[in-house]
């Protein structure tokens, strides 16, 4: 990929100043409100998949494949990221995720401009980059959250809902392949997070927190994860972008689901 536009690497500037300038302190944490935290994590979690949804659905949408819904995916899932932003900035008063936030304000704010613009290949890896500037701040702000946890049992919270992040990831970087985004950082990107999934949802499946609602969700996702993971693992020769989009939309779904179900587990 070619060097990040002025604009990225100002963000990126930013978060790296922020990384070393915000500290958790106790009474920060105490703001959070202890009761809520799986929720937060899990809406903070959402944000990272939201990230990678934005950026998916105006590939498809730029290659023609079901522009209605790609195009109503797109606009809907920045409104949902805007919604969720206000929400974390409104009730997690921790110093370091307010820090970030800001720097993640910057990187919506502009991609959610080009995502109005027309298609083109140079806006398409300007969208890929701001995407990945929103996945790790958003990523920064659930692992602050889970720093709170004194017994991590917000953990599984995160990994589930990593799970709907790695969906929409996959489908991303899968999609820009076929865009002609064909560089070597797609492929292994694409590689690393289908071996991501698969081991967490291993992991998943012998999680004690399950209940028989997770298991019956977690065995839909493996059977939907075993009708497009070859095509993931066989980038190269492409094909069946449709079947991809809606395969891997309703992984998110039924991980979305799971999620929500562990937050319930959590707090019962």
């Amino acid at each position: 990929m070619n060097t990040l536009p002025k604009t990225i690497s100002t963000l990126l500037l930013a978060a790296v100043l922020l990384a070393f300038g915000s500290t958790v302190h106790a009474e920060e944490a105490d703001a959070a409100g202890s009761n809520n935290l799986a929720q937060l994590i899990d809406i903070a979690g959402k944000q990272r998949m939201l990230s990678q949804k934005i950026a998916k659905a105006y590939f498809f949408y730029g290659q023609g494949i079901r522009p209605e819904k790609t195009r109503k995916q797109l606009f809907d899932s920045i409104k949902e990221f805007d919604a969720n932003f206000d929400l974390l900035k409104k009730k997690v008063k921790i110093q370091g995720v307010q820090d970030m936030l800001v720097y993640i304000d910057m990187a919506k704010t502009e991609l959610a401009q080009i995502a109005r613009a027309p298609y083109s290949k140079e806006n398409a890896s300007l969208v890929m980059d701001y995407s990945e500037a929103m996945l790790e701040g958003s990523q920064d702000i659930v692992v602050r959250l889970e720093e709170i946890s004194k017994h991590k049992k917000e953990l599984i919270v995160d990994l589930s809902g990593r799970q709907r992040m790695l969906a929409q990831r996959i489908a991303k970087y899968y999609i820009a392949y076929q865009a002609g985004f064909r560089d070597h950082n797609t492929v292994e990107q694409l590689k690393t997070a289908v071996a991501e999934f698969e081991q967490a949802h291993a992991t998943l499946r012998k999680a004690k927190r399950n209940t028989a609602q997770i298991k019956t969700e977690l065995a839909k996702v493996e059977k939907l994860w075993n009708v497009v993971a070859k095509f993931y693992k066989d980038v190269e020769r492409g094909g069946l972008p449709v079947i991809v989009l809606a395969t891997t939309d309703n992984i998110m779904e039924s991980m979305d689901r799971i999620t929500h179900q562990y937050v319930a587990v959590l707090g019962s």
